[in-house]
């Protein structure tokens, strides 16, 4: 089966919103054996919709579409369909009933332009949106099915997962593709091209390497008619790929290096704190962002003024002597951290986030300090980027030197990262 996605929204078009919905379903393809060639984002425009869902039903089995669905007059989704298959609409009496229920439990009055999200052409049927008000459409004529989703992303996801997927599962005769994704440290994007070796030449599995921002990225991916079938392919090549990178690979597929720091945290009864400057916190709200944190981190300390890291235990004339964006200060800070928190590893990060830059040091400097009492790590960097970026790399970087330093507590040598 044949696929292409529409993306529905002027919005999308002035990059006020980010197009997430239509990652999240290309993701979600594969598994139903489904191949996806096509994606586009049109704004709300009667013809330009017309002209894609045209071209999309010559060349393709499956359109999937998002927004569009809502109650306003540049809600255009319906009449696209309507139009692009030759049909009329017409208010359904099962679908009106249901929308009114929906506005009257909540002691809502229903406007009458919410009456088009009750239409429907002979070849659709609606699909369910129990958290919304705008059903999405599942048509079908000619050989071509055409669903039509709500744009908001809890909305679709819950269309997604319950309605929409189930149904393309039973309709797919389609192999089945199984990938998994494995994500290495310590090693540059070329040097882990190279250690993958002759396993990128296979036509199935297939291999491919990726920068990412929290490392490396080797995803391995295998087609065949079954799950049991193609996870059977990926087996020997997973494999190779762990006995290849070993301690460099640290985490597969939606693991994150926050929680996977914290799993290095807790199986060893260590807790950490942290001082931060150019980061302003940011690195605390990722450490907990994970789940049960509260065990290993023992809080943070966002020091953004200088008087407020010397009030809380970095030594003024070092300060003075090295200035703020300094090793030695990013030392201090870690020190501070572990002392005054009572943890055992302590993280001091200072930096210039931009947009100017500050000590003669350029935007993008960094330093970071993890400080344990017996092993401490110190890195210096330089990032591109905006301010935003900046942070998120200073936070990504931080927690890969987390990770370097407890492996090496336990005697275990891992490649520093470099890239």
């Amino acid at each position: 089966m044949k696929a292409e996605i529409v993306s529905i929204g002027t919005e999308l078009l002035l990059g006020e919103i980010v197009d997430t919905n239509a990652s999240y379903i290309a993701s979600r393809l594969p598994a139903l054996g489904i191949d996806l060639y096509y994606m586009h984002q049109v704004g709300d425009n009667l013809d330009r919709l017309l002209e894609v869902y045209h071209r999309a039903l010559e060349r393709s089995d499956l359109i999937l579409s998002t927004g569009g669905l809502g109650p306003t007059e540049d809600d255009l989704t319906r009449e696209v369909v309507a139009r692009a298959l030759g049909e009329e609409m017409s208010i359904d009496p099962q679908l009106e009933r249901e929308l009114r229920q929906f506005f009257g439990q909540r002691a809502l009055n229903m406007p009458e332009n919410n009456l088009k999200q009750a239409m429907l052409i002979p070849s659709a049927r609606s699909i369910p949106n129990p958290v919304g008000t705008a059903p999405g459409w599942w048509a079908e004529k000619d050989g071509n099915i055409i669903v039509a989703m709500p744009g908001p992303p809890r909305e679709l996801h819950q269309m997604w997962e319950n309605q929409v997927a189930p149904e393309l599962r039973k309709r797919s005769d389609g192999g089945i593709l199984v990938s998994r994704t494995f994500k290495i440290t310590g090693i540059s994007e070329g040097g882990v091209d190279e250690m993958c070796g002759d396993l990128k030449k296979s036509a199935n599995p297939t291999v491919g390497v990726y920068a990412k921002p929290d490392g490396i990225h080797v995803r391995i991916a295998a087609k065949a008619r079954d799950e049991q079938k193609a996870a059977a392919l990926l087996d020997p090549v997973e494999a190779r790929i762990r006995d290849t990178f070993a301690n460099n690979l640290w985490g597969t597929d939606d693991e994150t290096m926050q929680a996977h720091v914290g799993k290095l945290l807790t199986d060893r009864g260590l807790t950490l704190a942290t001082m931060e400057s150019c980061t302003g916190g940011l690195l605390a709200s990722t450490i907990t962002d994970v789940p049960g944190s509260s065990t290993y981190f023992r809080g943070g300390l966002v020091t953004y003024a200088t008087d407020v890291k010397a009030a809380h235990g970095v030594d003024p004339q070092l300060i003075e002597k090295h200035g703020v964006i300094s090793e030695e200060v990013a030392a201090a800070m870690a020190l501070a951290a572990r002392t005054e928190l009572g943890a055992d590893i302590g993280i001091g990060i200072t930096g210039v986030a931009g947009p100017s830059e500050q000590e003669g040091k350029p935007v993008g400097t960094v330093f970071v300090t993890v400080d344990h009492k017996s092993k401490r790590h110190s890195h210096t960097g330089k990032y591109p980027g905006g301010r935003i970026d900046i942070k998120n790399r200073i936070v990504a970087t931080t927690l890969f030197q987390v990770r370097r330093l407890l492996l090496e507590l336990d005697g275990i040598e891992t490649s520093n990262w470099r890239r």
